[in-house]
């Protein structure tokens, strides 16, 4: 069955153009994945249109009222059922290639893009199962956080790839920093290509491969070269 992923956002119209190229347009085209975006706009029973109001207790900034997301879920659940409705927020779990192998097997997703100053949190507490963060940092909105959760999410489609192996070599596939690549010419600016790449023997490469990626994470990621070994 194919993946159909959800976007509801206040300003839809930032993520058109992520989705209508590379590899999630190919994906999409090759019927693989469904991606579709709600306006939060088309949702909302206020007279002039708004999706947001000043926080209770006061504070700057607004805040993204409960109803017309109600509704719009609401609405997406009548025809399907969901495996997980994803919140984008600087306060969720640390998004990860682990959570990106889980979600390319669920059946179904919708992401909810935060904006303003956050989502009232009614809608949390009742509709949300699952939240990511990207990163330590605050952005103006959920919606990139959201493209790269579907783009870590598609390129792991059987079929969105040109070669079967290419998401196998990732980063992070197997806990460890990618090793280095390296392509024609052998000697460029007197800077060469190692040896053991140019060798043919895969044994060695695979070696050798793995051998550097454990170096590269020791060196890089201390904490993700800990939970490897452990």
């Amino acid at each position: 069955m194919m993946l159909r992923i959800e976007l509801i956002s206040a300003v839809p119209d930032l993520m058109k153009s992520p989705i209508e190229h590379s590899i999630i347009k190919r994906a999409r085209e090759a019927g693989l994945v469904e991606i579709v975006l709600h306006d939060l706009h088309e949702y909302t029973t206020d007279k002039h249109g708004r999706i947001d109001d000043y926080p209770y207790g006061g504070g700057a900034g607004m805040v993204m009222t409960p109803q017309p997301i109600f509704d719009c879920v609401d609405a997406l659940k009548k025809d399907r059922d969901y495996g997980e409705i994803i919140f984008t927020a600087p306060d969720g779990d640390a998004f990860s290639q682990k959570e990106a192998n889980r979600l390319s097997m669920v059946e179904n997703i919708i992401i909810l893009c935060g904006h303003y100053k956050g989502v009232d949190h009614r809608v949390r507490d009742s509709l949300i199962t699952q939240e990511y963060r990207i990163g330590d940092v605050v952005l103006s909105g959920g919606e990139l956080p959201a493209l790269m959760i579907v783009d870590a999410i598609v390129r792991l489609l059987p079929g969105a790839l040109g070669d079967s192996e290419s998401a196998l070599d990732d980063a992070f596939m197997d806990g460890l920093l990618a090793p280095p690549e390296y392509t024609r010419p052998s000697v460029y600016c007197e800077m060469k290509v190692p040896d053991v790449l140019q060798s043919g023997d895969h044994s060695k490469i695979a070696e050798w491969k793995e051998k550097v990626a454990a170096e590269k994470t020791r060196q890089l990621r201390p904490d993700l070269m800990k939970k490897f070994e452990n």
